[in-house]
């Protein structure tokens, strides 16, 4: 099965602003890895794609872990003596500690200092915190505003629940020819920070509204989980498909200007992290490519040792290395309509070699056929260079045997899979090669 995800008739351009008005719109919702933000968000999602919402109870146990207490938040503010809200929940959700227990009480600065969070080393900054699986409050803001902040008592009031309710996850399978599945996974639980990780979730449902709308011979799983507990619960809930998925990629801080960075899957030579490795070397851009490390996203999980998924990471900057990770600062103006797009034709890039790399066989094995009289070779003979092209035929017609890929004779040559892949079809066109069987089915 040829698969085309040509996207010259794409506005790439207008895809990227809609990526982008995307995240802009689920910037302000607080979410958390449980709760009405998640579905809120979800919501939002199902007008693009037919996301299926499942709703986990809680005290659900997923292997050494439990589905926790649902936690929802409505307002939290702290005052000073004179009633002025020196820190307002409405302004930024980040000022909040998340999952913090309610509490409305008066206390002097010394106890309240005991539950504020902030970065000296950037001032101007709040920082992201979270506090859930132990229960308490607190409260997270500039570090000039907590110098600041003068003797007295000053009323704290935190406006939540947490209480028995569900873990909320979104899922949505485009079925291919065959029901091996690449999966694509975002983090969904993450508040208002745009790279780290809504970026994520906009372009794993633009890739998903795209790939609709193919043929594909892969079945396409897309995921949109709260982090850790999310694909911990996932895993345990769907431990009888897993067999199922072929490649995988989490998806995370791809809208930032820094270069693409891959994290290799467990493995370490699984397909994914060849096809990855090949097209981000064949890109005009730097790029970095690291090995695998018990340590990140939610690809530790899909590749623990119990599972060893063939499932890695593609980002931009990675979590942790950017100033503003798990800060105010990873706002609005911090990602780039560009920096989407080039994420996503990445992305696509990756998902093309997968669809198309098929196994073929010669069916001239003996000598090379005469491409002239095909009109797949100049007739002009006694030329100084050989194109690009012709070079991929040779290539091609040489190494299918039934016992090499494309990607491996992209690999062996030196060559682009794009340009292999498109000799391979103009031989096949010409009745010179067939696809092996074996390769369609697995």
């Amino acid at each position: 099965m040829t698969v085309d995800l040509d996207t010259k008739s794409m506005d790439m351009s207008c895809l990227g602003l809609e990526m982008y008005s995307l995240i802009g719109e689920l910037y302000p919702i607080c979410r958390s890895i449980t709760g009405n933000g998640v579905r809120k968000t979800l919501q939002i999602i199902q007008k693009h794609i037919p996301l299926e919402i499942h709703e986990v109870p809680t005290d659900t146990s997923v292997f050494d872990w439990t589905v926790p207490k649902e936690w929802n938040i409505r307002d939290a503010y702290i005052k000073d003596e004179t009633g002025k809200k020196i820190i307002d929940f409405q302004e930024s959700n980040l000022h909040i500690l998340n999952y913090s227990i309610p509490i409305h009480k008066k206390m002097p600065l010394a106890q309240l200092k005991e539950h504020l969070f902030s970065m000296p080393d950037q001032p101007d900054w709040i920082p992201y915190r979270t506090s859930y699986y132990k229960e308490t409050w607190g409260f997270c803001l500039p570090d000039r505003i907590l110098k600041s902040l003068p003797e007295g008592e000053y009323e704290v009031y935190i406006d939540s629940s947490l209480e028995p309710g569900s873990l909320t996850y979104g899922e949505l399978l485009l079925p291919g020819e065959t029901t091996d599945e690449v999966l694509l996974c975002c983090h969904s639980c993450h508040p208002s920070l745009c790279n780290d990780n809504l970026s994520g979730i906009a372009l794993v449902t633009f890739l998903a509204k795209y790939l609709s709308q193919k043929p594909l011979r892969y079945s396409y799983r897309f995921i949109f989980i709260p982090g850790t507990i999310g694909s911990i619960t996932w895993l345990s809930l769907n431990e009888h498909r897993v067999s199922s998925i072929k490649h995988g990629l989490t998806v995370s801080n791809v809208g930032d200007s820094g270069h693409l960075t891959y994290k290799k899957s467990r493995r370490g030579t699984a397909e994914i992290d060849r096809v990855v490795s090949h097209v981000l070397k064949n890109l005009p851009q730097e790029y970095t490519i690291s090995d695998f490390s018990p340590y990140g996203y939610d690809e530790r999980q899909f590749c623990s040792p119990g599972f060893n998924l063939p499932v890695g990471s593609l980002t931009r900057t990675p979590f942790g290395t950017y100033p503003e990770y798990h800060t105010s600062a990873d706002n609005l103006d911090f990602v780039q309509a560009s920096a989407l797009v080039n994420s996503f034709e990445t992305y696509l890039t990756v998902i093309d070699v997968l669809e198309n790399n098929h196994t073929y066989l010669n069916t001239n094995p003996k000598c090379e056929p005469q491409l002239g009289k095909r009109g797949l070779y100049s007739t002009m003979g006694g030329k100084q260079t050989t194109p690009e092209d012709r070079m991929a035929m040779l290539w091609v017609l040489n190494l299918s045997d039934g016992g090499h890929t494309l990607l491996d004779i992209a690999e062996r040559s030196n060559l682009n899979f794009s340009t292999i892949k498109n000799a391979a079809f103009a031989l096949a066109n010409s009745g010179l090669l067939k696809v092996c069987l074996s390769s369609v089915s697995t």
